[in-house]
């Protein structure tokens, strides 16, 4: 069991220093170009994107992208101003679009492009094709900056491949970078490379077909929703490795793709790691949310990304996290960018935030996936040993996990760790572990393959456990500050609140003085008897929980 003291000791290191980071977090005012990229504008309300089929073909010398995206959209607000708003960054421009064989006009506004659609005469489906060429904006430190990567093997051969989450699709296609708008039908990609190269997409391989010019297409296709960042690609000196996993639904196909001179390592590494990850999650979380589309892990020239249906990997075939500093012992058990980023399969690209100011709902829920596969494999004392390693000294408080909405502004890099700590708390609190399991899995029925609010998911939970959690939400989630146990001892009486909380702020916890008999400490000062023999003994709290404790006079 974690020792409660360690985890109030790391509040108070990290309280110490909430106000300094306060004073620098400092936010700048939403420029126009932030709302047209992160909002729901009056050119995209009107429309539902339903599916992608995109081709591209990189130029790895000259770092430039040609391609060509057929949108297929439906109209569902029948009123509305014919003019389409699609995105498309930097150095890449529109070169034309063509509806009905017709071209049509557009003009641009920074990385927002607004095209002037056909009337829709009546039918709900439409299409369009749009022309576009470029450079792309290229990934300095990927995935985190995104972009595109253009590097070689350790043979000094091309690699490519493209990460964009935090800077957006339109990085790399024209689309609509709005994260809430999923295309119903799928995607189908087709990559256009040298014939000496492979090119790996989301989904299953459809064809590959050989050009005159010693060029290769592959075409690959999604037939389930996507998330428009989860959509990528990969080039190089790609060998296939095929494989099944005994799924919870039926046999799953799964693929992986690593570079030749790596092949050997899927059999005797990547496979039983992904293995029993997947045995974890599929108890955990319910089936695999893609059955249709398949699994792959593609080895990557980045750390990893949830790719959907192709999982980035980079992580040299080892446990632990490559180049990581402050791994712990029980970091050294999982390979962490193999779990980490297959939990995203659940939380990410099946339940998506629709904006990236809820990304906590991602991050914190894959984070706690870390935990559940320490416990899987070695217990649950394990896992929560893991947990307390891996929450010391790793949560800043410097603002709110949840960003500012409608700008595409990411939450606060605490929705890691802090969200691990909220779910963590979440399933302390329940005391159920098979209602809690049930609650996950239920959340992965229920928002299946959709774009939700950190809200939906909140509402969920708090109906699920049947008792009111929003204020914990609230103040976890919206505020920097950590609740503070303040108490006192009148002879065998125990006087308490929360200090430093919201109004209304309520949770239910276990003290060593009540012999672990659960209490609802408010804001208000209560009362209850206990057997202790001296005033001076300390206090210990469930240490579960995320809170300070403070003895009073």
């Amino acid at each position: 069991m974690i020792k409660g003291m360690y985890l109030i000791m790391l509040c108070l290191l990290v309280g110490a220093t909430r106000a300094r980071a306060q004073a620098n977090a400092i936010k700048g005012t939403p420029t126009r170009q932030d709302t047209l990229k992160g909002s729901v504008t009056p050119e995209r309300a009107w429309w539902d994107v339903m599916r992608y089929d995109l081709a591209v073909k990189p130029d790895y010398v000259t770092q430039t992208i040609t391609g060509n995206n057929r949108i297929t959209y439906k109209v569902i607000l029948p009123k509305h101003k014919p003019v389409m708003q699609l995105d498309l960054q930097g150095s890449l421009h529109i070169d034309s679009v063509l509806q009905q064989g017709k071209k049509l006009r557009f003009e641009q506004d920074g990385d927002a492009w607004f095209v002037h659609v056909s009337p829709d005469k009546g039918s709900v489906f439409q299409t369009l094709t749009v022309y576009y060429s470029g450079k792309p904006k290229v990934s300095v430190n990927p995935p985190w900056d995104g972009g595109l990567i253009w590097t070689t093997d350790s043979l000094g051969r091309p690699w490519m491949a493209v990460a964009c989450q935090l800077s957006g699709a339109s990085t790399w296609y024209p689309c609509k970078t709005y994260i809430g708008d999923k295309p119903d039908k799928g995607v189908s990609v087709s990559i256009i490379v040298p014939d000496t190269l492979t090119a790996i997409a989301n989904g299953r391989l459809k064809s590959r077909r050989l050009g005159s010019d010693k060029t290769a297409c592959y075409t690959w296709e999604i037939v389930n929703p996507i998330n428009n960042y989860g959509l990528t690609f990969y080039i190089g000196q790609y060998v296939h490795v095929p494989d099944q996993y005994p799924g919870e639904k039926r046999k799953l196909d799964m693929d992986f793709w690593v570079l030749d001179y790596n092949q050997q390592k899927v059999a005797s590494y990547l496979i039983p790691e992904v293995h029993q990850t997947f045995h974890t999650f599929e108890q955990w979380f319910g089936p695999y949310p893609f059955y249709e589309d398949g699994f792959k892990m593609v080895e990557a020239p980045y750390i990893g990304m949830e790719h959907q249906s192709a999982v980035g990997y980079g992580n040299h075939f080892a446990h632990g996290r490559y180049k990581a500093k402050r791994l712990t012992a029980w970091d050294m058990k999982t390979d962490r960018m193999v779990v980490h980023e297959t939990a995203h399969e659940w939380f990410g690209n099946n339940i998506t935030a629709k904006d990236p100011a809820d990304r906590w709902i991602q991050e914190g829920f894959a984070g706690f996936a870390e935990e559940l596969a320490i416990e899987d494999r070695y217990g649950r004392a394990a896992g929560e040993a893991f947990f307390l390693d891996r929450s010391t000294g790793r949560i800043s408080n410097d603002k709110p996990v949840i960003g500012r909405y409608g700008i595409f502004e990411d939450g606060s890099d605490d929705m890691y760790m802090k969200g691990w700590v909220l779910i963590h708390m979440i399933r302390a609190i329940m005391q159920d572990d098979q209602k809690f399991r049930e609650l996950l899995r239920g959340m992965n029925r229920t928002f299946y393959h959709q774009a939700v609010t950190s809200q939906q998911i909140e509402n969920y939970i708090t109906h699920g456990y049947g008792i009111n959690l929003r204020k914990v939400f609230d103040q976890y989630l919206r505020t920097t500050d950590v609740p503070v146990l303040e108490y006192r001892l009148r002879d065998h009486v125990m006087q308490y609140r929360f200090s430093d909380c919201i109004p209304g702020f309520s949770m239910p916890i276990r003290t060593s003085w009540t012999k672990g008999k659960e209490i609802l400490p408010t804001t208000n000062w209560q009362q209850a008897w206990v057997e202790t023999a001296a005033s001076a003994d300390t206090l210990k709290v469930n240490p579960d929980l995320y809170v300070l404790t403070k003895k009073m006079p």
